[in-house]
């Protein structure tokens, strides 16, 4: 399954950890989500730039800003980025691939078919038929020799391996041949709902058997791959890796030569596009973090209004939009009071306006105010449902009064025994977005008689300073949704438990708040492989977890992307990833 990481989510900012629990449940690994029938997506699923393979003219060079060449290209590793997910697209392969709802389907460029046994059936077992095509970049076929590798460096069985060790693997019992070269069969020792997401990427066994290669930084030296395009240099002083046509891939012939991946940091895309050094740029941070000129009076959100306009009226570029599959919510720290008491949390959550919040955040960007209502599912991702309504409809101002915290006559902030309802609000320094969503949220709870005060701190302090330590009261920021929500999701809101001191260990659940029925429904959900039942238990988990006072889920964070004039099969993909071979210039 895909590494997953918290954001800081309305400055589109990383936060580095990871956490990720087996297919059926259990703790989460260190380091470091129907009833009646669900609405069908809302958000945007994409603005992408249509690609007719026919319309697309051979050769070029593409150049695509990234914001660093990544030290690996194993997106297991803990220095994997996002940057190295994007180029692992194009060099491994993906046996299913999501498209633009979440749902991951088989990729005929590697897999001919794929089957589990049906629900209820024990042991479960996945037999995979793969291309007998696909060949690594030595010329070995794909076999079951690469997923016995792989499970063995990801499982954890062997702690040589410093890998973030992905969901899933742990589940898995045996791994041997089918029925000729070309089958896998994967036995589990639990049921793994999840099974779909694993081995993609897939690297070979050669960079995988053992932990000193596996260890080693994945740029440097050649590269076994299996891709439309295989790695041709890397230049991480120069800021720039080279992708060139992959000359053994039996698949659609790559449209462009190469790709040229240019670090070019966001501060300085626009200046870049101008100039006209860059085809593919994505601008969200460039856009959102955008800095004042010097000796200019300009706040964040003229500065962030400033660059949108400047991208829109570059010559031969369109800015494309749409939403990231990246739930961005408000976090309350269960841990400290007065936001101990589930009463107050349930409370705040009725007085957040989720629309109105979505509209300061998105409208400015030109994307549509959708607000969220899951925290486990994106608004575009096949079986969501808002089920804020859990909360119930009682009016905030009367269960504050029934909790003790009373208005002044005259209005003014709340008081509970000489002590004021004012809460401190987390947010990413820099963003723009973030002020806008933090000064929405602060109007809509003064309306209800609790003061908000927003703390901005830099990135490095986000995590470490603050949601790790429990030092704040709300935080917000976003945790990546992905095709299997009821593992990736789980440790955000599995109940937090005495570690080796009895203190209370959160891992990766900053709201430090948790139930074990919660616990009991996602695990449930991830050992469940009959999907409606599955998609039950999900909403189910959701439910309790808006009733528990978690967290508040508020918008999808945006995703800019600028695209020369010409370039055909590019944008803002939202869920469905690039198509690497598709991708192009226009003829004439």
């Amino acid at each position: 399954m895909r590494v997953r990481q918290p954001t800081a989510a309305a400055a589109a900012l990383l936060l580095a950890t990871a956490a990720l629990a087996a297919c059926s449940g259990g703790p989460p690994a260190p380091a470091p989500s129907p009833v009646p029938a669900p609405a069908p997506p809302a958000a945007t699923t994409g603005d992408v730039r249509p690609s007719d393979r026919g319309a697309v003219r051979d050769g070029g060079t593409l150049r695509w800003a990234v914001d660093e060449v990544p030290a690996t290209l194993d997106v297991y590793q803990p220095a994997a980025t996002a940057d190295s997910a994007l180029l692992a697209r194009a060099l491994y392969p993906s046996l299913f691939r999501p498209d633009e709802h979440g749902r991951l389907l088989a990729d005929p460029d590697y897999l001919v078919a794929a089957e589990s046994t049906p629900p209820g059936r024990l042991p479960q077992v996945v037999t995979y038929r793969l291309n007998p095509d696909a060949v690594w970049s030595d010329g070995t076929p794909l076999s079951a020799a690469d997923f016995a590798a792989q499970r063995a460096a990801l499982s954890g069985l062997d702690p040589a391996y410093t890998s973030t060790r992905p969901a899933g693997y742990d589940a898995i019992d045996a791994i041997g041949p089918g029925a000729d070269a070309h089958e896998v069969t994967v036995t589990f020792r639990q049921p793994c709902a999840g099974w779909r997401a694993l081995f993609g990427p897939l690297y070979p066994a050669t960079e995988t058997a053992s932990a000193a290669v596996f260890n080693r930084p994945s740029t440097a030296g050649a590269r076994v791959t299996a891709g439309p395009f295989a790695l041709s240099g890397a230049d991480p002083a120069g800021g720039r890796i080279t992708l060139a046509r992959n000359p053994l891939w039996w698949g659609e012939r790559p449209k462009v030569d190469r790709i040229d991946f240019l670090a070019v940091p966001p501060d300085r895309r626009l200046d870049a596009l101008d100039r006209d050094q860059l085809d593919i740029a994505p601008l969200t941070a460039a856009v959102d973090r955008a800095p004042a000129a010097p000796g200019s009076s300009a706040d964040l959100a003229q500065a962030s209004a400033q660059a949108l306009r400047r991208a829109e009226a570059l010559p031969g570029i369109t800015v494309h939009r749409a939403s990231a599959a990246s739930l961005t919510q408000l976090t309350l720290n269960a841990a400290r009071a007065p936001l101990g008491d589930p009463a107050v949390r349930r409370s705040l959550a009725r007085a957040v306006d989720r629309r109105r919040a979505a509209e300061a955040a998105l409208g400015p960007l030109g994307l549509a105010a959708a607000p969220l209502g899951s925290h486990l599912l994106a608004g575009d991702q096949d079986g969501y449902r808002d089920n804020g309504d859990a909360l119930g409809t009682a009016d905030p101002d009367r269960l504050l009064d029934a909790a003790g915290w009373k208005r002044p006559k005259n209005g003014g902030t709340r008081a509970r025994d000489g002590k004021e309802l004012a809460l401190t609000l987390l947010i990413p320094a820099d963003s723009a977005l973030a002020r806008r969503t933090a000064d929405a949220l602060t109007a809509d709870l003064a309306g209800h008689g609790i003061a908000l005060r927003p703390v901005a701190v830099p990135a490095a302090a986000f995590l470490r300073d603050h949601l790790a330590t429990g030092d704040y009261d709300l935080a917000l920021f976003s945790w990546p949704a992905g095709p299997d929500p009821a593992t990736e999701q789980r440790p955000v809101y599995a109940k937090p438990r005495p570690g080796p001191d009895g203190a209370l260990a959160a891992g990766s659940n900053y709201g430090r708040s948790g139930t074990e029925e919660i616990d009991r429904l996602l695990d449930r959900a991830a050992a469940e492989l009959d999907p409606a039942a599955q998609l039950a238990l999900l909403q189910e988990a959701d439910t309790r977890i808006w009733q528990l006072g978690h967290s508040v889920p508020l918008f999808q964070r945006p995703d800019l992307v600028a695209v020369r004039e010409g370039v055909v099969g590019a944008g803002a993909w939202g869920f469905g990833p690039p198509r690497f071979q598709d991708l192009g210039f226009a003829q004439g």
